[in-house]
Parts: C-alpha cells; sequence; structure tokens
C-alpha cells in the first residue's frame, strides 16, 4: 500500500507532456539528426569540385649546355634557354557535367536518407511515449480494481467474522491483492524505462508524464497506404535516386571513349637572341578500350541493373511489413470495440451482480473472484489493444511518410 501511494504521488508530481512536444524537441536537438543534415550539407559541396577543370600546371625550364646549371650557356648556344610553360588538361565535352549529375545524386541520395533518419526518430519517441502512456493506464487499472478487490475483502470479512464465509476466501483475497502489487511495481518499472528511452532520443533526461491514449477509427485502406509509401517513403524515394545516378553514371562511363585533351604554352628566353615561344597540345587515345572502357561501362550497366533489383526487393519488403501493421492496426481497432461495446461492459454486470448475491449469501466467493478477474483481464486486454493500435499506426507512419494518429 506504501509503495503505491509513493508511485501515485510521484505520478502526480510529473508534468504531462504531448508527444508532438517530444517528437519537435527530438527534430530539432537529436544529434543522429543533426548528423545526416551535416551529409546533405557536405554532399552538397561536391558537385562544382568534380565539375571543376583539372588544377593547371606551371613548370619552370631550363635547358642548358656544356655543364649541368641553370640558364648555363644561355646567350652564346641556339640551344640553351630558360622558360616557363602552363598546361590545362580538359576532359571530353560533357564529362564534367556528368560527374556533377552523379555527385548531385548522391546528395540527394542523402537528402533522402536525413528524412529516413528523420522518421526513424520520430517513431523511436513515439513508440516509447505510447509504451509509457500504456504502462500509466495499467497501472490506473490496477489501482481501480484493487480498491475494487478491497471492497470484496471487506465484505468477506464481514460475512467471516459471522461464519458465513471460508477462511480460505480470504486467503485467496489476500493473495489476488498481492498478485495486483507486483503488477503495479512491474508497470513502474515498464515506465520508468519507457522514460529512459524518451530521454536518450532527446538527449536528456526525461521525467514527465504521457497523455492518456486514446481510440481512434482507422480510416486508411491498404491500398491508399501502399500509394502513400511510393509516394513518400523516403527509403523507396532513395533507391530511386540511386537508380537515377547509376543510369548517369552508364553515360559517364560512355564518355571515356572520348578523349581528353591538354594544351600547353611555353615561353624560352634565349638571352641576346630573339625569345622562343611554343605551343602544344596532347589528346589522348583510348587505346586499350577493350580492358579498360568496354569493361568499365558494362560495370555501370550492370550496376543499374542492380539498383533496381534493390528497389524491387525494397519495395516488396515495404508492401509485406504495410501489410503486417495494417492487420495490426485494424484487428486493434476492431477488438476495441468489441471490448469496450460488449465484453466490458457484460463482465462489470456480471460482477456486481455476482458481488450482490454474495453479499446475500446465493453465491460463493469464487464466482465473484471469477467475475472479478475477468473484468480485471479485459480493462487490461482494452488497454493492451489500445498499444497495439498506437504502435502499429507508429510504424505505419514510418513506412509511408503519412501522418495517421492525429
Amino acid at each position: 500500500m506504501l509503495v503505491s501511494l509513493l508511485i501515485a504521488l510521484a505520478c502526480a508530481q510529473e508534468p504531462v507532456v504531448s508527444v508532438d512536444a517530444l517528437v519537435a524537441e527530438a527534430l530539432e536537438k537529436n544529434p543522429e539528426i543533426q548528423a545526416a543534415q551535416k551529409r546533405v550539407e557536405a554532399a552538397l559541396l561536391r558537385p562544382s569540385q568534380v565539375s571543376s577543370l583539372p588544377d593547371p600546371m606551371v613548370s619552370l625550364i631550363s635547358n642548358s649546355v656544356k655543364y649541368p646549371l641553370p640558364g648555363f650557356g644561355v646567350g652564346r648556344e641556339v640551344i640553351a634557354n630558360i622558360g616557363v610553360m602552363a598546361s590545362q588538361g580538359i576532359p571530353a565535352p560533357g564529362k564534367l557535367k556528368l560527374r556533377a549529375d552523379v555527385a548531385y545524386k548522391d546528395a540527394e541520395m542523402e537528402r533522402e536518407q536525413f528524412h529516413t533518419v528523420e522518421l526513424n526518430v520520430a517513431t523511436r519517441v513515439k513508440t516509447a511515449y505510447y509504451k509509457l502512456s500504456y504502462a500509466q493506464t495499467a497501472r490506473r487499472i490496477l489501482e481501480k480494481n484493487r480498491e475494487l478487490l478491497q471492497q470484496i475483502l471487506r465484505v468477506t470479512e464481514a460475512r467471516y467474522t459471522v461464519g458465513k464465509a471460508a477462511q480460505q476466501d480470504l486467503f485467496k483475497a489476500q493473495m489476488q491483492l498481492s498478485v495486483l502489487e507486483t503488477k503495479v511495481l512491474r508497470l513502474t518499472q515498464e515506465s520508468r524505462m519507457a522514460q529512459q528511452e524518451i530521454g536518450a532520443v532527446l538527449g536528456h533526461a526525461f521525467n514527465g508524464t504521457a497523455a492518456e491514449l486514446k481510440a481512434f477509427v482507422f480510416l486508411d485502406t491498404l491500398d491508399e497506404l501502399a500509394q502513400a509509401a511510393d509516394a513518400h517513403s523516403p527509403i523507396l524515394a532513395r533507391e530511386r535516386k540511386s537508380i537515377q545516378k547509376m543510369e548517369v553514371a552508364v553515360n559517364l562511363a560512355r564518355k571515356d571513349y572520348q578523349p581528353d585533351y591538354t594544351f600547353s604554352a611555353g615561353y624560352y628566353n634565349m638571352g641576346l637572341m630573339a625569345p622562343m615561344f611554343m605551343l602544344r597540345a596532347d589528346i589522348s587515345l583510348p587505346a586499350f578500350y577493350f580492358r579498360k572502357q568496354r569493361p568499365a561501362v558494362a560495370e555501370a550497366v550492370t550496376n543499374v541493373r542492380e539498383a533496381r533489383h534493390v528497389y524491387q526487393a525494397a519495395g516488396q519488403s515495404l508492401r509485406l511489413k504495410i501489410q503486417d501493421d495494417y492487420l495490426a492496426a485494424t484487428t486493434a481497432d476492431k477488438l476495441l470495440r468489441i471490448y469496450s461495446e460488449t465484453v466490458i461492459p457484460q463482465a462489470g454486470l456480471a460482477l456486481e451482480s455476482s458481488l450482490a448475491s454474495y453479499e446475500t449469501g446465493t453465491v460463493d466467493f469464487l464466482s465473484v473472484l471469477s467475475n472479478f478477474t475477468s473484468v480485471l483481464e479485459f480493462e487490461m486486454n482494452y488497454a493492451d489493444e489500445l498499444r497495439n493500435l498506437h504502435l502499429a499506426a507508429v510504424r505505419l507512419e514510418e513506412s509511408t511518410g503519412k501522418k495517421l494518429v492525429q
């Protein structure tokens, strides 16, 4: 009793925090999201790097005669000179743009991965939040039923004092009270664990209380959820960007069949003689294309096929996950209606009737205890299904990118 009282007082002092507020804080401060954001920013800096021309080369040249000393013989020998030459490499037309396109696709993939991390963090916060709310709700159910059991115990004690109840009835009622105490303590531990999970995502200790879960009507159909996943899932979007990247990489590999160029210009000081100027053009020849360029193109084409298969596999896996979670959500929705509209009211009426009859001595204690256990079990089952509904909806939100729980 003292333990439960302390637990109740502690819960009453903790502030109630909405799940939306926690998700907003996590999206703003979570280090995983910040790291993913930095990866996006870094990826956006790569296109300009890979699409730039190669760095120019500047060469200092000395041709000496008779002695290997810089400038020896300049002005006296025709072939002696000191000069400077600048060279600039120029890739085949279109290569730089294709390299930038590949880098942009990489950045877009990182952006979709960033959205995936955001959804994952939000899902972890919501999952822990709903677990916390369930534990608190289940504990309130146990507290309420414990008061009812104490009332039954008082009736049993009164009947026992006048010789109308067996001593074993008292023992059974007291044992059931002890069982409720253990369940309360276990749920208290689950509450603390859920709070720690929320704190781990937020990056600081969390001691708040979750709002009570409410049942909601699950209106979305399986086809609508599948369409939402195709349109908004960052996992599928990332795989689509991967296919586009590989297709651009195929065009880039084919560009390697075309030669690259290097243009050079030089000035030579000949001393007393007239200066000499030089212009030069170097062209790379893909002479070994059958060992280099052709396998590179084949590799790029194979990568496109792999990316398409990966996309198909990701889509199939995501659709299967959506089907499982949709079944879990709709089943929980149906069970909630059955429990709330039929099972729990009927069980409550049966308990009230048996308790009234027990007070008059027309039914035995086992009937009362059995009806009490049924009421407790059904109410706990209702809380279980309410949690299952919200957790399934959260997983569907992560899979589809669509908000389902308002």
